[in-house]
């Protein structure tokens, strides 16, 4: 029964495979999912950190005004990491510097938090 369900899988597979290559205008319907596919994405990021926020309105609140800023600095970087993926592994010091910048992004919100979290 499970080689008949792992078949049927590989047939839609193929099934769309077949009609992003040979279907004129296939590349493009294709280009069109994906796009609205990664807004869906982003959409669900944001609202993740909307609803955290949320529910932690007084521990950020209570931060100080740098630890704050250092926060929302680095949230404020990944989020142009993000937009400018493409400029940035356009070359490889490019991409460098982009997993440098994220790692120093999440470096920052990770002392934030355990500061947050410790007495």
């Amino acid at each position: 029964m499970k080689a008949v369900r792992v078949g049927r899988d590989i047939l839609i597979i193929a099934a769309i495979a077949a009609g992003v290559a040979f279907v004129p205008g296939g590349s493009n319907a294709a280009q069109v999912v994906l796009a609205i596919l990664t807004l869906a994405f982003l959409a669900a990021i944001v609202w993740f950190l909307f609803t955290l926020r949320r529910e932690n309105h007084l521990t950020l609140a209570a931060l100080s005004d740098s630890r704050r800023a250092l926060l929302y600095g680095a949230l404020g970087l990944i989020a142009l990491l993000i937009s400018g993926t493409d400029t940035f592994f356009a070359s490889s010091g490019g991409t460098l510097l982009w997993i440098v910048l994220l790692g120093a992004s999440v470096a920052a919100i990770w002392r934030v938090w355990l500061e947050a979290k410790s007495y």
